[in-house]
This record gives C-alpha cells, sequence and structure tokens, in this order.
C-alpha cells in the first residue's frame, strides 16, 4: 500500500510517498481504510530520529486518522466494517490503511467530513487528558495555554470554554491572539512582548488553576509566579528545552503540583479510557458543533513535507490535514 517513507536522516530527513507493508492487526484491531491524517510537531520530531514509535507500533509517521473501518478483529465489539470512525494512533496514519485496538477508535459525527475529523483525536484527546483527567481544572477556574493558534491551542481553548472555565492563551503575533480571542479565549498575550506572568496573574485574578506547557525550561519560573496556590503545571512538551533551575521554596510554599504527561506511549487500555470519557463529556459538544476542529489547512499525501515545513515555521492556525 501506499505511505510516506522518511528519506535521510537527522535536520536533513524528507518524506516522499512510497510503499510499505500492509498493516497486520489482531484480534482487539480494527482496520481502517484511512481517508485524511493530520500533521502534529511530534511527527517532525520522529523524521528526524528524536521521537521513535513506541514497541510495536507502525514505524509509519501519522497519529491519528478518520475513514471507514474495513475489518474488525474476532474481539472487536461495537464497530463493523462501514462504519465512518477516527482514531488515535502510535503510529501509521500517512498511509492508505492502519490497524489500531478498536478502544482508541470513536465514531464521527454526522458534522464533521473527514479531513474536519482527522483533527480531532490528537489534540482534543491531549487537551482532555491533561486539562481534566490529570490537572482536575474546576467549573470557574483559570488555566494558561501556551501556543494558543496551534492544534492543541485552539482545541483546548474551546474545551475549557466548554467545560465553564476561563482561558488565557499565548501566541506568536498580534494576529493570532485576535484569532484566539474570536474562538473564545478570555485573554491572547503576544509572547514576543515580553514576560506574560504578571499580566496573567492580574487578569485571572491572583494567578490560575492549570497551566498546559509545551515549552519547557525558558517559562518555568514564570509559571511558578503565575499559578494559583494548589496550581497545577503539566507538561506535555519541551519545545524550548528540558534543563533549568527550580524554586523550590515557591513550590512548597504555594503547594504545587508539577505534572509530566504524554499520550503516546500509554497502554491501549489507559488510551481506551481516555478515549471514554471524552465521547462522555464532550461527545455531545462535538455532535452538536459547539466545539469543532480549526483546519487551517488541507494538503494531499504527497505533500507530507510541506505540511511539516509549514508546521515548522509555525504560520499556521489550527491544524494541517492531509488528504490520503
Amino acid at each position: 500500500m501506499k505511505a510516506i517513507s522518511i528519506e535521510g536522516s537527522g535536520k536533513d530527513a524528507r518524506l516522499v510517498l512510497g510503499e510499505t507493508a500492509e498493516p497486520e492487526p489482531s484480534e482487539h484491531d480494527v482496520v481502517i481504510e484511512i481517508a485524511a491524517t493530520a500533521v502534529n510537531r511530534a511527527d517532525l520530531l520522529q523524521r528526524q530520529g528524536l521521537y521513535p514509535p513506541p514497541p510495536g507500533a507502525s514505524p509509519v509517521l501519522g497519529l491519528e486518522c478518520a475513514g471507514t473501518v474495513s475489518a474488525c478483529g474476532s474481539e472487536v465489539r461495537g464497530l463493523v466494517p462501514g462504519d465512518r470512525v477516527m482514531a488515535l494512533l502510535a503510529g501509521g496514519g500517512y498511509a492508505e490503511r492502519t490497524a489500531v485496538h478498536a478502544g482508541s477508535v470513536m465514531p464521527i459525527p454526522e458534522n464533521l467530513d473527514f479531513e474536519q475529523a482527522a483533527a480531532v483525536p490528537e489534540v482534543f484527546l491531549t487537551c482532555h487528558l491533561n486539562l481534566f483527567q490529570l490537572a482536575d481544572l474546576p467549573t470557574g477556574g483559570w488555566a494558561l495555554v501556551h501556543g494558543g493558534g496551534s492544534g492543541i491551542g485552539t482545541a483546548a481553548i474551546q474545551l475549557i470554554r466548554a467545560a465553564g472555565a476561563r482561558v488565557i492563551v499565548t501566541a506568536g503575533s498580534d494576529a493570532k491572539c485576535a484569532r484566539c480571542l474570536e474562538l473564545g479565549a478570555d485573554e491572547a498575550i503576544n509572547y514576543r512582548q515580553g514576560e506574560f506572568a504578571e499580566r496573567v496573574t492580574e487578569r485571572s485574578g491572583g494567578g490560575v488553576d492549570v497551566v498546559l506547557d509545551s515549552i519547557g525550561a525558558p517559562y518555568l519560573a514564570q509559571h511558578l509566579k503565575c499559578l494559583a496556590i494548589g496550581g497545577r503545571l503539566v507538561l506535555i512538551g519541551l519545545m524550548g528545552g528540558a534543563r533549568t533551575e527550580v524554586n523550590l521554596g515557591l513550590v512548597v510554599a504555594k503547594r504545587l503540583q508539577v505534572i509530566g504527561s504524554t499520550l503516546r506511549a500509554r497502554p491501549a487500555g489507559e488510551k481506551a479510557e481516555i478515549v471514554r470519557g471524552f465521547v462522555e463529556r464532550f461527545g455531545d459538544a462535538l455532535a452538536s458543533g459547539d466545539i469543532r476542529p480549526v483546519v487551517d489547512r488541507v494538503l494531499p499525501l504527497e505533500k507530507a513535507q510541506e505540511a511539516h515545513d509549514l508546521l515548522q515555521s509555525s504560520e499556521h492556525f489550527g491544524k494541517v490535514v492531509l488528504r490520503v
């Protein structure tokens, strides 16, 4: 079957359309005929050899997809060939077909086409896991989310608002800040214009309950300042670096929690629980259109490298989708 492969290594690695073996499903898997997939920053790292897939996962890039079920394993219940589905993957999305554990599969609401649905699983499930299941963002609480114009950012803004909480985001331009406000953010800060901790503390009335952080080291000191008493810092990425000094006195005095989190390598059972929790809490809002994936643009699969270059430039708003 056709799939994207990686030629070269490191920063010189490039994506090309080639051939790969058909997936080999287990009795717990469904095979999906992929109509669309979406690009995530983790894909950029994997292309450069910096984020290998977990043991047993497909080496093909792609952490989510949407399409049609073509086959079901003997232990699969509730799904049948022909179902329109979207799925969270450990790999294998940049291809014509993939096999995935049935617990990582969700039905596509009627109001979403395949390209929109492909932009849902990775970012919405990541935000649900980290903001609500791990950090327990309360109704009426405040969250700070970095990269408001990213896939994660646009999903987080909507989920936080749907949950009755408030959200402050950062973004890299005034134009992106304006779009985040239109999407529902309570405050949007251009991070290129200086530090944000004082403004976040003031706007939230004393500090935020949760920080969703994909940056890491450069922002740690500011996060400790702008978190409220008992606040939770959830680290989901280290785009800015992994090493820095920590003011442990502030962590103790404010009774803060620092939570490290990843999604890709979690066992199938844990992923199934995350999927169930998301569908139970936000499934109706997704089906009604109250929350929706924000798609910046759709490119054909053979232009996967162009999609990666776009993500690297940070010129997009929302998700970049690949039509298979």
